[in-house]
């Protein structure tokens, strides 16, 4: 037996033994869920699972979030593998396990995450290999990946706190992964109870935009001839909008879906304040950038046909993410020695939906393999853990066994940090991603 293989059957060994540990965190984290940089209390509890490990913490990371290794003092000449999960939750009022008061659940498993996150900690240091490994580990647990809750962030903007809506985003910017060569989470699979994994996929990118149509309100019986309808012009915007969809090529899998989020003050007045978010997702950099000057001048047309005004704030979403095959195939092969090849499914395709792990992509190599033991749709009231060794424990040994064995083949090491070099340098992407963030203004409104 190979040393590398007698370091994955001790890792391997741990988990087991801490298995109740994990479960018990990703069903703690879950009973308790908390919105994107509000995520205090998650925090704590991640936090205390690396405190038993002996391992170096750094806290709140931006607002929340939490770093933990051996050494956080990483040499930028060592390799180092960030390990990631994400903090936060997602608001489904019909969610059985939603919050009362916010409506906040963990229907998109992030819960899951952490449990690998802290799973694949347990795995390596408590089998002692973190410090016998060719490289670092770092475990990262992030704030902020689902973009809601929008205003809120935008509170935290306007007065310095953060600068990006999402938290890898913010957590790049801060320069969390200026020494880091290469990334891994996971997530959960829709509607995939069974003991499967699809290991391959892509996701469009977006940008996050909020518009105010401003009208002239009136009394909407007795004068109606008096006011300016502002949700007449957000309803006309939207059909504008829908009239650009046939101009949009298949291949760049563009997808607009806006939502009023205030559609007036009463309904005998001529609404004069009409709000509305929305995204603007296309399959590449430069798709997103084209379809989303459609789309303003699309929701600018509503306004100037009615003559009321409009302001477009558009915020970086996120970018479109990439698997990278050189990680995702040594993942693959502990998948199959786990799970049998017939289980694991490397058909890789391109997904509509987001993520900030995009951005993370975007700088570093990373995978983000889709796990079963789940039922239902993401984001939907259905969605649940049915499979607590296929949810939580398999893929924190499934990461493991793939750290161990990147950090024992130096060709591999180098060819990683070979293909992070033909990635956008921190600054380069951070150029990027503000050069997103734009107002568009549209003044018909007459005095």
């Amino acid at each position: 037996m190979t040393d590398t293989q007698t370091q994955k059957e001790a890792v391997c060994t741990a988990i087991d033994d801490h298995r109740d540990d994990i479960i018990e965190l990703a069903k703690a984290v879950e009973e308790e869920p908390e919105l994107g940089y509000k995520e205090h209390a998650t925090t704590e509890k991640v936090t205390a699972a690396f405190e038993t490990m002996g391992l170096e913490i750094e806290r709140d990371l931006a607002i929340t979030g939490a770093r933990a290794s051996t050494d956080l003092e990483t040499s930028a000449d060592e390799f180092t593998i960030a390990v990631l999960g994400e903090l936060d939750a997602l608001v489904n009022w019909e969610h059985p396990k939603a919050d009362p008061e916010t409506g906040a659940c963990h229907a998109c498993g992030h819960h899951a995450q952490l449990a690998n996150l802290i799973g694949t900690a347990y795995g390596l240091s408590s089998a002692g290999i973190l410090d016998r490994l060719h490289g670092a580990v770092e475990f990262i647990a992030v704030p902020a990946e689902e973009y809601l809750d929008l205003e809120y962030r935008r509170s935290l903007v306007n007065d310095g706190e953060i600068e990006l809506l999402g938290g890898k985003q913010e957590l790049i910017k801060r320069g969390y992964f200026d020494h880091v060569d290469c990334a891994a989470m996971i997530h959960a699979d829709a509607d995939t109870p069974e003991r499967e994994i699809l290991t391959r996929s892509s996701t469009n990118g977006f940008i996050g935009k909020f518009v105010t149509y401003r009208g002239q309100s009136s009394h909407a019986g007795a004068a109606p001839e008096e006011g300016v309808n502002a949700l007449n012009a957000a309803m006309l915007g939207m059909n504008a909008v829908h009239a650009q969809r046939e101009t949009f090529a298949d291949e760049d899998n563009v997808r607009v879906h806006p939502i009023l989020t205030k559609g007036g003050e009463g309904v005998n007045v001529v609404p004069a304040d009409v709000r509305m978010e929305s995204y603007t997702r296309a399959k590449s950099i430069q798709a997103v950038n084209d379809a989303n000057d459609s789309v303003n001048r699309a929701l600018e047309s509503g306004a100037m046909a009615v003559g009321a005004d409009i302001s477009i704030e558009d915020y970086p979403g996120y970018l479109p993410f990439q698997t990278n095959k050189t990680m995702i195939e040594v993942y693959e092969a502990n998948a199959v020695d786990e799970l049998g090849s017939a289980a694991i499914d490397t058909h890789d395709p391109h997904t509509t939906g987001s993520t900030d792990m995009g951005d993370i992509t975007q700088i570093i190599p990373g995978i983000h393999p889709m796990i079963g033991g789940f039922e239902g749709t993401p984001h939907t009231p259905e969605f649940r853990a049915v499979d607590d060794e296929m949810a939580y424990i398999i893929p924190a040994k499934l990461t493991a066994c793939m750290i161990v064995d990147l950090l024992a083949d130096s060709e591999t090491k180098q060819e990683i940090r070979r293909q992070k070099e033909q990635k956008y340098s921190p600054e380069d992407y951070l150029t990027l991603i503000r050069e997103m963030r734009r107002s568009v203004s549209g003044e018909y409104l007459s005095d």
